[in-house]
């Protein structure tokens, strides 16, 4: 028997992205995208078949030496992120810039990067977006701006590549229990409630459901959101 296929996320010393990799692991080798070696190892030590792909997504020359040690990549999911808020008065240029620094061109960068192992496995890309992603709210401008980017390069990715058979999913999640969304409503001044977000392991759900569809399928767009207890 071959070894089973590999899936690299980024982001999964946490969050979304930790909960990905859990949903994969019993289908898929992993590599554990992040910049926190002491998470990333303790994240692979809990799963069959995973070891930390400790990597700072900012810094090119480090991205370019790890990716090219990867001929053949079956899944590549982007969860790494970051949201830096403010309406347009108040935001300064580097709130634009580190957000669209992480969540577009970091992204668009290590996809092209592992084109050729994508290809060579005829795989799959999985963009984790946003609902800001599809709706642009007040105060939310710098982050809804690289979101929809990488909603641009999703779709220009998928269109560019489907003589190739690469499949490109966006997932649009709504408002999902992490600690970004801590961080997000405390700066809001609200208080938080785990209760009124999405579960991390349901928006993992989705990416696994669209990695593991049959091969005549492809799951293009997925949206969730909160469902308002009781269930």
């Amino acid at each position: 028997m071959g070894e089973d296929p590999l899936a690299l996320v980024t982001g999964a010393s946490r969050g979304i992205g930790a909960a990905v990799a859990q949903a994969l692991a019993p289908t898929h080798r992993l590599l554990l995208g992040g910049r926190d070696t002491d998470a990333l190892a303790e994240q692979a030590a809990r799963l069959p078949a995973a070891r930390p792909w400790a990597v700072d997504l900012a810094d090119p020359d480090a991205v370019q030496t790890a990716a090219a040690e990867i001929d053949r990549l079956e899944v590549l999911v982007h969860s790494a992120g970051v949201a830096r808020l403010g309406t347009v008065q108040q935001a300064g240029a580097q709130a634009w810039r580190d957000n669209l620094e992480v969540n577009l061109v970091a992204v668009a960068e290590l996809t092209r990067l592992l084109l050729p192992a994508l290809r060579a496995a005829r795989g799959h890309v999985v963009v984790l977006n946003s609902g800001a992603g599809l709706n642009a709210r007040p105060g939310w401008g710098p982050y809804a701006a690289s979101k929809f980017a990488v909603r641009a390069f999703a779709d220009a990715l998928r269109a560019e590549e489907e003589g190739s058979g690469l499949r490109v999913t966006s997932v649009y999640p709504g408002r999902t229990d992490t600690e970004m969304q801590r961080a997000v409503v405390a700066g809001e001044g609200g208080e938080y409630d785990p209760e009124r977000f999405l579960r991390p392991e349901s928006v993992a759900e989705a990416v696994r459901t669209a990695v593991t569809a049959s091969p005549d399928a492809h799951l293009t767009e997925l949206v969730l959101r909160p469902r308002p207890a009781p269930y």
